[in-house]
């Protein structure tokens, strides 16, 4: 299993257009990919109800996670998307 704890950039937290951003980018990282609170159950972050159910704040630490190989490039940049609060899936990290 590898993981990336980070604080969630967005001001907003992960609601309305930050969760499309990432469920979109976790998507595209075609790999599985859970998400959840530091202290909480991880959900499918390809799945934007999953995402929404969170109610992950702006600040607040989450825990990206996949137990696919060779997938620390792909927790990279999602990792950077929600530390940063970027506006789409950055190409390099």
């Amino acid at each position: 299993m590898v993981e990336r704890r980070v604080n969630v950039g967005w001001a907003e937290g992960l609601h309305a257009r930050p969760a499309s951003i990432f469920v979109r980018a976790a998507t595209a990282a075609g790999v599985p990919v859970t998400i959840a609170k530091a202290d909480g159950s991880p959900v499918n972050a390809a799945s934007m109800l999953a995402v929404l159910g969170l109610g992950a704040q702006g600040g607040e630490e989450i825990v990206l996670a996949t137990e696919a190989d060779g997938a620390e490039a792909a927790l990279d940049r999602l990792a950077k998307l929600v530390a940063e609060g970027l506006e789409e899936l950055p190409e390099t990290v």
